[in-house]
């Protein structure tokens, strides 16, 4: 049968479909900070307006950088060609240990390091500057970067608070440094394949260095899962001679990968690791045999300051990758349904696209207030701000468990409906960034504590420390003010009241009896401290910028999450979602928009 003519000269329904898709493609946004009216005031919330300038002109480039060229070099770094590749032996067969990147891979990092993420770390307190550097590159979901940038800010806070002067002087300026072409970035290596989350079953040995200075250590044995495992830096807990069992025989050691005069240290890749997500990073197996390390702190506090300085670190990073995640998702889904067409009208017309959407909003943005408060307190702490130490510190350590764990969850769950709105087309690689997204995501969830993990961490520090009681403490305290918001007030905080009394309950059982009931209740009790964060900031927004979609936000997020309210138990529930689909103005940058001022910054 012969085929039917084609005329390229003579429209068809095709072309008009595809037309209709490359608008929606030429609708996607050109810089993710102008995009993102949330953000700038959750900034200028925190910041207050003066400081907000100061790193305005900053966030501004980047954000169109990170939505222009770093977009498409992700894009091109993860096609399956372009992944990375072993390169084990040079070729008379000696080992070398590289791993072949593609150039798109180098042209993202040179993007994101040059941004300042990590040389904000250079004085204390610029947490929150750096993670807002980080979240707009997490648009673009792990990239390839955005894990060796964790590991690379866990490495310099536990340089600056525990390390020697002598590993200072030697690493902290090429860590700090944003030359991507002359810096270090860093990994950590902590897992054993026969430990996991069990870092106590670590067997890792570290023995003194013979005839080396003091703090000088050889290491022998296997690591299992390495990501960045071509960094420069690493850091390895490894158990120390004669310090006993578990994570108290833990030491905490920096590896480089090559020794002082060149030469590969004797850390030696196995194989890489064929992941579901993150795969321009190259992740492998490390085989140990009398490695170079050098002691970071005193030995027998190692697992402690990993925990404190390098996993809390990776652990804020993650939910702040798991933020922007569900943001990139939203985004995309909105303007798809701005684009696409069914029966006549673009989908978004449709109330059941509207309820999505609505909740793929309210969950992204809860996720980032929740996350950024976390980081607010942090550079509190670091700059000797706001309420006692020990508050502060028992409120991060609960919230930076709780958080990480549960923005995991939530976006994973945005994301779905991100590719829900997409239809058929949602499970396309090449389409959109979502199937991407969503196979990060996943590895964001079992990065550093899987949910199992987290919960029970949380569990056996509220019942030897009593976290909860700052962290609750913490919830009330932004409730209470809420007086313009009285149904937002009135019912979270009989909500608190009420989770409170159930966490009392479950606190009277074993431990063990009370591990399955206790993750459903911190799921509403992190939900909840969501809505005290989106309320403080309706306020402010209300109050500053006679604006109060947040407060419909945060209600619409209140009744979801935290009530459990289904739509026929809300008055008026679908005009709700269809003002909160509808919501996605860019918004000033400044009190008033000084976009040539941003230019020349």
């Amino acid at each position: 049968m012969e085929p039917l003519p084609y005329n390229p000269g003579e429209p068809n329904a095709s072309d008009a479909g595809r037309t209709i898709l490359a608008g929606w493609q030429a609708a996607q946004p050109d810089n993710y900070f102008t995009a993102d009216r949330n953000l700038q005031r959750i900034l200028e919330f925190h910041w207050g307006e003066e400081t907000y300038r100061t790193y305005i002109g900053q966030l501004y480039q980047f954000g169109k950088i990170a939505a222009t060229q770093v977009d498409q070099a992700v894009r091109t770094a993860n096609l399956n060609q372009n992944l990375p590749q072993p390169d084990l032996y040079d070729g008379v067969g000696q080992y070398i240990g590289q791993v072949a990147f593609h150039p798109s891979h180098h042209e993202a990092g040179r993007a994101i390091y040059g941004s300042g993420v990590m040389s904000a770390y250079e004085k204390p307190g610029r947490n929150l500057l750096s993670l807002a550097l980080f979240y707009i590159s997490s648009m673009n979901g792990e990239a390839g970067h955005n894990c060796p940038l964790a590991c690379t800010a866990g490495l310099i806070k536990v340089l600056q608070a525990v390390g020697s002067p002598t590993l200072q002087a030697r690493y902290l300026p090429r860590l700090l440094d944003p030359n991507y072409d002359t810096n270090y970035h860093a990994a950590q290596f902590l897992t054993e394949i026969q430990g996991g989350s069990d870092v106590g079953a670590n067997a890792t040995t570290a023995t003194p260095m013979p005839k080396a200075p003091p703090g000088t250590w050889l290491l022998n044995g296997e690591k299992w899962f390495c990501s960045n495992v071509t960094a420069e830096l690493a850091l390895v807990t490894a158990r120390v001679p004669n310090q006993g069992d578990g994570t108290a025989g833990l030491g905490l050691f920096l590896m480089p990968r090559h020794l002082p005069d060149g030469s590969p240290n004797n850390a030696f890749i196995r194989r890489l690791k064929d992941k579901l997500g993150t795969r321009s990073m190259a992740s492998g197996e490390l085989e140990l045999r009398h490695a170079l390390a050098y002691q970071v702190g005193e030995t027998h506090a190692g697992f402690r300051n990993t925990m404190t300085y390098v996993i809390n670190t990776s652990r804020i990073y993650n939910a702040v990758g798991c933020s922007a995640n569900a943001r990139r998702a939203y985004l995309v889904a909105w303007s798809y349904a701005q684009h696409r067409r069914a029966f006549e009208q673009p989908i978004i017309h449709f109330p059941l696209v509207q309820d999505v959407l609505a909740k793929m909003r309210s969950d992204a943005t809860a996720m980032l207030s929740g996350t950024l408060r976390i980081v607010k307190t942090l550079d509190e702490v670091e700059t000797g701000r706001g309420q006692s130490l020990n508050e502060r510190n028992g409120f991060l350590r609960m919230a930076i468990n709780l958080n990480k764990y549960r923005t995991a969850v939530l976006a994973h769950e945005v994301i779905n409906q991100g590719i829900e709105i997409l239809g058929g087309n949602g499970a396309i690689e090449s389409f959109s960034v979502l199937p991407r997204l969503l196979r990060d995501n996943v590895v964001f969830e079992n990065w550093e504590g899987t949910h199992n993990v987290l919960m029970a961490q949380v569990q056996r520090d509220i019942r030897r420390y009593q976290v909860h009681e700052p962290f609750l403490a913490q919830i009330r305290r932004m409730l209470e003010p809420l007086a313009p918001f009285p149904r937002l007030r009135r019912e979270s905080l009989e909500q608190l009241d009420l989770l409170t009394g159930q966490l009392d309950a479950l606190l009277a059982m074993d431990e063990m009896n009370a591990s399955l009931p206790f993750r459903p209740l911190m799921d509403r009790l992190t939900d909840l401290y969501y809505v005290a964060c989106l309320g403080v900031e309706a306020a402010w927004e209300a109050y500053k910028k006679q604006d109060r979609s947040k407060q419909r936000l945060a209600e619409f997020f209140l009744d979801r999450r935290v009530l459990r309210r289904e739509a026929i138990d809300i008055p008026n529930y679908g005009e709700q979602v269809s003002r909160l689909c509808a919501d996605i103005r860019p918004g000033p940058l400044l009190p008033k928009d000084h976009k040539d001022e941003l230019e020349e910054l």
